[in-house]
This record gives structure tokens, sequence and C-alpha cells, in this order.
């Protein structure tokens, strides 16, 4: 499992219930946010609970509408729609610009001891789909969100920060937000392999993705990706061909059914490696914990390949390097970059 918690500071109770379950890791959200020393603390409490110091830390910090990270404190990064536009004109520019936005969401991570970002979003946006996506999504053609999206990762990548492609294998044709409904897709399975799951294929060597709850017709007739054993096996870990961890979107979103406890267990039992559990409330998470076993060995590997990943990958870019990198991302998004 990978948990939040309510708020600012872990609570005594908090401390003992993470003790004692042993998550994965943690996720945070803009209520655990205040400033940055607060957040470090927060973190290095997290960890502590679990006595792991490379326990993951997860946010949502794409930019836009998404970031749980904002001013006055870090940067107000731009959502990922801009550097589809710009890919429009100049693809070159657009992937440089994509990659070093990726880097500076990275130097915004580390230095709190966050080490995974729930980014980059490869979601292909079609005409007349809910806009929970929006301009979240990089562009509507697959070559700009394969490149866009690649670039953000490696950006993300240079800073020692895991990526988590998102929402394999694909949200953007959802005429429903799955925090609220289950968004159903009729699309044929040939048109879907065309145009929605084929970032998520060029991307497959990506050490993390979180998976959709969107319910695909022609490929489980009454499951969504995220409680679907067949989607999981022959589409995501067999067509997509993705062997890294396979991460549950949030648990307490409406697009599933049944209790926490059933929701968590039958996402394991579909085959992703860790389920997501985001609002920190105490007796859905200890309802959680109480059906979830130990990481599979299979998982345990996956997880420490994307540990690896993203070392071998760090460039340690110093103070000097990320203000000329703030400058040529203005200069190549024409526009001022905090």
């Amino acid at each position: 499992m990978i948990f939040g918690c309510a708020g600012t500071t872990l609570s005594a109770d908090e401390r003992a219930f993470f003790r004692d379950t042993d998550p994965l890791g943690f996720i945070l959200f803009a209520r655990n946010v205040e400033a940055p020393e607060q957040v470090r603390r927060l973190v290095e409490s997290m960890r502590d609970t679990v006595g792991r110091d490379d326990a993951p830390v997860l946010i949502d910090q794409e930019g836009g509408r998404v970031q749980r990270l904002r001013p006055p404190h870090w940067r107000l990064a731009p959502p990922a729609v801009i550097f589809g536009e710009l890919y429009a004109s100049d693809p070159a520019a657009a992937m440089m610009a994509s990659r070093l936005n990726g880097r500076l969401l990275a130097a915004d991570l580390a230095p709190l001891g966050i080490d995974v970002d729930c980014a980059p979003v490869l979601d292909l946006p079609v005409p007349g789909a809910h806009g929970v996506i929006g301009d979240r999504a990089f562009a509507p053609s697959v070559q700009a969100v394969v490149s866009l999206g690649r670039a953000q990762a490696d950006g993300l990548l240079a800073g020692g920060i895991i990526p988590i492609m998102k929402h394999i294998p694909g949200h953007g044709r959802a005429r429903a937000d799955s925090h609220h409904e289950l968004p159903v897709v009729e699309t044929t399975r040939a048109e879907l392999e065309r145009t929605d799951f084929a970032p998520f294929q060029a991307l497959a060597d990506l050490p993390w993705a979180m998976t959709a709850h969107v319910l695909y017709r022609a490929l489980s007739s009454n499951q969504p990706a995220t409680t679907s054993a067949r989607l999981i096996d022959d589409v995501i870990r067999r067509h997509i061909g993705f062997d890294g961890v396979l991460l549950s979107d949030d648990l307490s979103m409406q697009a599933l059914g049944g209790s926490l406890g059933e929701r968590a267990r039958q996402s394991l039992e579909a085959g992703c490696d860790v389920a997501l559990h985001c609002n920190g409330e105490p007796a859905e998470m200890r309802e959680i914990a109480s059906v979830i076993g130990p990481l599979s060995p299979r998982g345990i590997g996956r997880v420490a390949r994307g540990v690896a990943l993203a070392r071998a990958r760090n460039d340690r870019a110093g103070r000097d390097d990320l203000v000329l990198y703030r400058r040529r991302l203005a200069e190549l998004l024409d526009r001022p970059v905090a």
C-alpha cells in the first residue's frame, strides 16, 4: 500500500498505524503542504515510522491545475498543453522545454525528500471527453504525447525523481470524471491500440505506471482497468509491454464499487503491484490494511529497478545550472517562468 495522511504533521495515531502496517510508501497532497521545512520534516517522519530511508514518497506535481506545491514557496509550472501547443510549430523546442520543465519539477521535489512524481500524463484527449484530463494532456497526437512525455520523464529522472506515467492504458476518452463515477469507453480494441495505448507502449520502459479507473467494453465487460485481471495481463503487461511497478489510481475514487477493502484486494488480485489510498481517513486505511499482504518478490524487484534507474540518471545539477534551465525554459515558452 501507499497511504496519505491527514495534515501537515503526523498524529500519534498515524505514527502508530504506519509503524504497525509498514506501507510501501506515502503520498502528499495540498493539505499536507505549508512550507519547505515543514514538508521535509513530514517526509522524514513518514519514513521514520517504517524504518526505511528509501520508502517512496509520491506527489502529483504535473503543473497547471494539478500541482500540490505552489507559490510562494514553489514555482507555478505550466500545464502539459502548453508544450503540446509549442510542439505543433516547433517539435524540437517543445521537447527541450518539456525536458527542462521535468528537470525543474525534480529540483522542487528532491530537496524535500520526495522521490516519485505522478507524471507524465500520457492520456490522449478526444473531442467530447470530460474535462478532468483537459489541459493536463500534452496533445491529441500520439507522436506529440510520446515525444513530450519522454522528454518530461527524462527531465525528472535527471533530477533523481522516479516518474509515474498515467493513466494506463488511457483516460483521454472518458466522458465522466472517475473521481465521481465510472467512465465507460465503447471504442474498439483496434482503435484503442492505434491511439490510446500507443503512448504507453512507446514509454513502456518507464519504471512506474498508474492505472485508469475506466471500463473498456471491448476489453473487460464489467471491470475497470484497475481491477481487471484480463486487461492488466493481456493489455498492460503483454500488448503494451509494461513490466514496471503498476500502481492503482486512488482507491477512494467513486469509479470503483464495493468497500475500500474489496477495492484494494481486487486491484492487487487483478495484477497491480501496489494499491494507492490518498485521503488519509483512518477508518478507510485500517480497512485496507486488514486485507493487504506484503509486496510480492516481483514487485520488490520492480521497485528496486525504479530506484536504481533514478540514481543512475541523476545529473546532480547545481544551483547555477538550475537558474540557466529556468531562463532557457522561459525563452522557449516565450513566457515568464518563476
